[in-house]
């Protein structure tokens, strides 16, 4: 039976100081059936960001000649993590603020049917170390694309995301500055669910911060602008795997004692993902 494919991809740029603790601590054997690969999406590091990837046992690095963005970054994950083939595509940021540790909690949604692209919620879970004006600036996008969407988000900034297979293909990142907002803006308003996961937060002790607040801010705000003025179109979203979890799902939500029993739905519910998959599978 073929094993469904997980690419766990990192953008980075000069982050030699906290890439090879994160691609070190990435899941690889959370299931038998599952085979976890580690992508680098390196945006024109400049120091030695590149070799401790390789060092730390990274499979894949895509390599920009200059300093693109964390949005141009991310595009290429989505689009890198797709054409190798990826079931499923992970996002974690290379500094070590997020927790590759709860990369399967991550997937969970996915595979049992609730969600098509998952965030971690720093704001669900635990912040250690945020400083006030990021938290404030946190609330504000997250609102906002709260409102736009008409859908309640408690962490709309989350640097720890999964995609569905559909949800890589489709996605489109209109800004190379970044991608936070409009990314998820994207992919709700062409149909595709979203869901966020309670993570364990910790603000980075090391390397330097990707972005600026005020070139965020002066980015963004027009790119959230374009996002919502562009048309989009509902896309046709293959789900016919929820047909095979949704009555594990509510059989089980009765008796959910525990965390052994969290951990026997979660396999159950992999396997399944899988078996349904592999007859539905498109690439």
């Amino acid at each position: 039976m073929r094993k469904q494919l997980v690419i766990v991809f990192l953008p980075a740029f000069n982050e030699e100081a906290s890439i090879g603790d994160v691609i070190k601590r990435i899941p690889r054997h959370f299931h038998p059936r599952f085979d976890v690969k580690v992508l680098v999406i390196d945006d024109g590091s400049k120091d030695r960001t590149v070799n401790i990837a390789k060092e730390a046992g990274v499979e894949y690095i895509v390599s920009f000649e200059k300093n693109r963005g964390l949005g141009a970054a991310v595009r290429a994950g989505l689009k890198e993590c797709y054409e190798r083939g990826a079931d499923i595509g992970v996002m974690i940021d290379a500094d070590g603020e997020y927790p590759p540790e709860q990369i399967p909690d991550l997937l969970q949604p996915i595979f049992n049917g609730e969600a098509d692209y998952t965030m971690g919620s720093r704001f669900l879970g635990t912040i250690h170390g945020m400083k006030l004006h990021r938290r404030l600036g946190n609330y504000f996008f997250t609102f906002l694309q709260s409102v736009l969407l008409r859908k309640w988000l408690y962490d709309g900034q989350s640097g720890m995301r999964a995609f569905s297979r559909q949800a890589l293909k489709h996605a489109e990142i209109i800004h190379d500055y970044n991608y936070a907002q409009v990314l998820t803006l994207n992919l709700v308003r062409k149909g595709f669910r979203v869901k966020e996961v309670p993570i364990r937060y910790q603000v980075r002790t090391t390397g330097q911060s990707f972005i600026t607040f005020k070139k965020y801010l002066r980015s963004v705000l027009p790119a959230i602008i374009k996002e919502m003025l562009r048309p989009v179109k509902k896309e046709k979203i293959d789900r016919s795997f929820d047909k095979g979890l949704k009555p594990e799902i509510k059989k089980n939500s009765t008796k959910n004692s525990g965390l052994k029993q969290k951990y026997d739905n979660f396999v159950k519910n992999l396997e399944r993902y899988i078996d349904i998959n592999n007859d539905n599978h498109y690439h």
